[in-house]
């Protein structure tokens, strides 16, 4: 039988499957995992080896600080993709569908903040890292809803979804308000001012990447160098990038970014900051921690039980005030399942775990390690209720 002839090469045909994978929540979240349980194994094998690959210094920033400045910066890029097409195309941009995704991402992101505080209440330094549990990871929690649960409604994907862009908005909102130490204001208006230059070309219809790439490239910087988290002009440029077609444009902008960075985000900027960020000594002495510093019980506390009661307290609280409608197709213990799988927090937790105790590496890898177990805790609770969901849903659909 003669062999279909192939109009590129297979390297180029891999690359191409291999990226377009890489644009699913499923093997994303699944490479993440990888870089994450590869991250614990060589940290419990020599701590020292790790913890020198981690410091290594490339330039001016260490290896780890290039992953969490630069390497991040991608991935909020592709977050503020996602928040623009929300807003425009989405569900942000109906008022009336729009209320309960946003209210429960608020109240998810008020919720967590209190009830860390009230559990670290009094611990060394606790307040620094009140703002750790009020962020969802995108990837992870859509993964596991993918896993777990792909015959839901897209219903219950879409309000995940939009609490998760909704948090993550907020999340940067929050490390520029309150984790800037020091402000360089010349750096930040020449960031301001990139970032300005950007939009304007974007909305004069300029999308050659040769002209807006170091454009990009050289407001990362700027905002790098103006103590703002460089993860800022990430989101910012994302917001700008232009979400509508024009002309013969065949996609918009946006759709043509999202395209071609989203696998570079989800196949090395996110697992890379994963490994260089997930590393700790899962001894007895670190596992100790977890029931004994308060404000990794804290954290714990917010991730699992404050996300689930701030998600499903405010999506319920919202509908009982007529302020808001749940869909037809979702019953609300899928809304309890979904205000489980919030509390994955993982990418932005760690870092502003870093952000409010890098300075203490012990409290550091306390928190961490607390992060890691508090995301892992909401994962099973949350695919052990999705699973069940499904099956009743099915055992409904053939009684029928």
């Amino acid at each position: 039988m003669p062999t279909e002839k192939w109009p590129f090469p297979a390297g180029t045909r891999y690359a191409r499957a291999l990226a377009e994978a890489l644009r699913t929540e499923t093997i994303g979240g699944i490479i993440m995992l990888v870089a994450t349980l590869a991250a614990l194994t060589w940290a419990n094998i020599s701590i020292d080896g790790y913890d020198a690959l981690r410091e290594t210094m490339v330039g001016p920033l260490e290896l780890y600080k290039w992953a969490q400045n630069g390497l991040l910066t991608i991935f909020f890029f592709v977050a503020g993709l996602e928040v623009k097409e929300e807003f425009v195309h989405g569900e942000l941009s109906n008022l009336r569908k729009a209320a309960l995704p946003i209210i429960a991402s608020l109240s998810g992101m008020a919720v967590p903040a209190a009830v860390y505080l009230a559990v670290s209440w009094g611990a060394r330094d606790a307040a620094a890292g009140w703002a750790i549990p009020t962020a969802t990871d995108i990837a992870f929690a859509l993964a596991v809803l993918a896993v777990t649960a792909s015959a839901m409604p897209a219903a219950l994907r879409a309000f995940l979804l939009t609490c998760a862009v909704v948090d993550d908005l907020g999340a940067i909102t929050i490390i520029a308000a309150f984790y800037t130490e020091h402000l360089n204001v010349v750096a930040l208006l020449a960031g301001a001012a990139l970032i300005g230059v950007y939009g304007l070309l974007q909305r004069g219809r300029l999308t050659t990447p040769w002209l807006l790439v170091p454009l990009a490239v050289a407001a990362w910087y700027a905002v790098e160098l103006s103590g703002v988290h460089a993860t800022v002009a990430g989101v910012a440029l994302g917001l700008l990038t232009r979400v509508h077609t024009t002309g013969d444009e065949t996609r918009s902008p946006a759709e043509a970014a999202d395209h071609h960075v989203r696998p570079i985000s989800a196949g090395l900027a996110v697992p890379v900051f994963a490994f260089l960020s997930a590393g700790v000594k899962l001894d007895g002495p670190s596992l100790g921690a977890i029931f004994s510093d308060r404000v990794v019980l804290g954290v714990i506390a917010g991730l699992v039980l404050g996300k689930f009661l701030g998600v499903f307290g405010g999506a319920w609280l919202s509908v009982r005030l007529g302020l808001a409608r749940l869909s037809e197709e979702l019953h609300w213990r899928d809304m309890a399942a979904v205000s489980l799988l919030a509390g994955i927090g993982f990418t932005v937790s760690l870092l502003i775990g870093d952000l409010a105790y890098g300075d203490d590496r012990q409290r550091a890898e306390a928190v961490t390690t607390g992060i890691l177990a508090a995301s892992l805790v909401a994962s099973a609770l949350a695919a052990v209720l999705l699973h069940a969901r499904v099956r009743k849903r099915r055992i409904a659909l053939d009684d029928v």
